[in-house]
């Protein structure tokens, strides 16, 4: 037997105990004669006190040993109250090496999440030694449980889908997988298991949920990883958007408030038109800390003569007490907006007395003073900045400008999670390099008014029944009610110009099961990874999984991608040209 206790539970209640331990040694004290280590473990740190030095021949940090002794209090100058075991230490009698460490490590353990990061990814298994680091994988555990329990709870019976599958066109590069089997043919990752989840509610089965894994071939980004990511998946039949949404409320109230203390925004979320998120946030994943809103302008100044704004949407956000911000606080607010693409950032402060002051004000008459204060309810000290640019990217600018303006002056809360969903997506849009018509986003989505809309409405005026949930500026789902009914999916695939047989050949499964009666069904699938970053306060999404990639898609750890024999090419029917 290695230990009679781990390295955390050790208290005074153990006092004159005989214990083993067993663990990697944390830290070396020498004392002149007495050497203090702290032995660490997967549940934490015990003292151990070692009188014979020469217990320690070939023993260095990160060692791994076992020891014997007689567990004693400490003395009162010297308990660490920050430690559950810091009350007490071990006295060793017999140590035994159970395994050998280089004496130079690639970094300091605890000090490993200021190592470069190649270097982290590299040695993952000294990186996860490090408490913090190891909490959020230990986080992970538990919040996955959690989700399990609550879906169970709620009546989801959980089933996994392939992971071999064929390729789909779903927005994103697949993986591919050769087959050896059948010559020059390819197995696919599942970008998301949209369609075998439609296919189980065709089946029959009421609700389903996985925690599934997703491969997809993406750039990475702060919140998205390459390669894979994990969603929680789930799909109801008989479903409203309404009852989805009951659902991830549900969910997402209890396992924020279970492992945050941080103010959770209480069910109902707030419900944001995708039309009305665009111009009032700039940004269809807004960020509801921030108090700041976008204001249209455009009317106002289409009876202004002030060429930068003439035949342009004008865009205006008030901030309040900004006026009386230093002089550099605007010039570099200023800078913000040239890198951005902006040609300038125009603005207008009010005054003690409510007067007008700014570069523009001098196109605006007495008038129109006014009314732009009573159209904005501006006060005093309250500076307007204006964002005016194409229609196309206006309101992206403007979101840009307002998250920047909530940044710098500290207006976020960031002792709160406030949730919302963003609903009325439109179902098309048009390519600005062909004109053609085209899917904004989800294919299967069911376009609100069914075939009335599809027949009598033009399609850029058409919008579906997709929604997202976002959390902080966070996308963390997107879902819909799925088009269940065949010959509505045939004519809003026409619309994008597919045909029938187009659509028959390219998702023959699901085509052909809504021949033999599929429900209505609707569903949404939470990103897991990016709940655990928002739980975390981590930057990275790389830093709430165990053996993440980098951001140009390596694994450092494992040295993939690699190359392979010619043999392995020759089994796959593939030649590298």
């Amino acid at each position: 037997m290695y230990r009679t206790h781990n390295c955390g539970e050790l208290n005074k209640t153990h006092i004159n105990a005989e214990i083993k331990l067993a663990g990697w040694v944390d830290t070396i004290r020498d004392h002149g004669g007495v050497i203090f280590i702290a032995l660490r473990d997967h549940y934490g740190s015990t003292q151990i006190v070692i009188n014979d030095d020469t217990l320690l021949s070939s023993v260095n940090k990160e060692c791994v040993i076992s020891v014997e002794g007689t567990l004693h209090e400490r003395a009162a100058d010297t308990i660490d109250p920050k430690l559950p075991t810091g009350e007490v230490e071990l006295k060793v009698a017999k140590l035994t090496l159970l395994s050998k460490a280089l004496p130079q490590l690639p970094f300091e353990i605890n000090e490993s999440k200021q190592t470069r990061e190649d270097l982290r990814l590299k040695h993952r298994y000294l990186d996860m030694r490090n408490p913090k680091v190891r909490e959020n994988i230990i986080l992970r555990s538990q919040v996955a449980q959690f989700l399990r329990g609550k879906m169970i709870e709620l009546g989801f019976v959980e089933i996994n889908t392939p992971i071999l599958t064929s390729s789909s066109p779903e927005g994103a590069r697949d993986y591919l997988v050769p087959s050896r089997k059948h010559h020059g043919m390819f197995y696919a990752l599942p970008q998301a298991p949209q369609i075998f989840k439609q296919l189980l509610m065709v089946s029959g089965f009421d609700k389903y949920f996985q925690l599934a894994p997703c491969f997809r071939d993406e750039d990475s980004r702060a919140d998205r990883s390459p390669g894979e990511f994990y969603q929680l998946d789930f799909e109801m039949s008989f479903a409203t958007q309404e009852g989805v949404f009951a659902v991830a409320e549900d969910v997402m109230f209890d396992t924020f408030t279970k492992f945050s203390d941080k103010k959770i925004s209480p069910a109902p979320f707030k419900r944001i038109p995708y039309a009305e998120s665009m111009l009032k946030y700039g940004t269809d994943k807004p960020d509801l800390r921030n108090p700041l809103l976008i204001e249209d302008l455009s009317a106002f100044f289409s009876n202004v003569d002030f060429a930068p704004f003439r035949n342009k949407p004008v865009r205006g956000i008030v901030v309040s007490e900004c006026a009386k911000s230093p002089k550099s606080f605007f010039e570099k607010m200023l800078d913000f907006a040239t890198e951005i693409g902006m040609k300038g950032l125009g603005y207008i402060s009010v005054l003690e007395g409510m007067e007008l002051k700014g570069p523009i004000v001098k196109f605006l008459s007495p008038e129109q003073q006014q009314e732009l204060i009573t159209k904005l309810n501006l006060k005093e000290h309250d500076t307007l900045f204006f964002i005016s640019d194409v229609a196309k990217m206006v309101d992206r600018l403007a979101g840009q400008i307002r998250a920047e303006l909530g940044a710098r002056l500290s207006l976020i809360d960031d002792n709160a999670f406030e949730f919302c969903f963003i609903i009325d997506f439109p179902m098309y849009e048009e390519n600005e390099d062909t004109g053609a018509i085209q899917f904004t986003h989800n294919p299967f989505s069911m376009p609100q008014g069914e075939m009335n809309a599809l027949e009598t409405m033009n399609p850029l005026d058409i919008k579906a029944h997709q929604y997202d949930i976002v959390c902080n500026g966070v996308e963390l789902s997107s879902g819909a009610v799925r088009n269940h009914l065949p010959e509505v999916m045939i004519k809003a695939f026409e619309i994008a110009g597919y045909t029938q047989a187009d659509l028959e050949g390219r998702f023959p499964a699901l085509f052909n099961a809504f021949q033999y009666g599929a429900p209505p069904h609707a569903g949404m699938a939470p990103g897991f990874d990016r709940i655990l970053m928002l739980l975390t306060n981590e930057e990275s999404i790389r830093e709430i999984i165990a053996f993440p990639m980098n951001a140009n898609a390596q694994d450092l750890l494992m040295g993939a991608p690699s190359e392979v024999t010619e043999m392995q090419l020759r089994e796959a029917h593939i030649k590298i040209r």
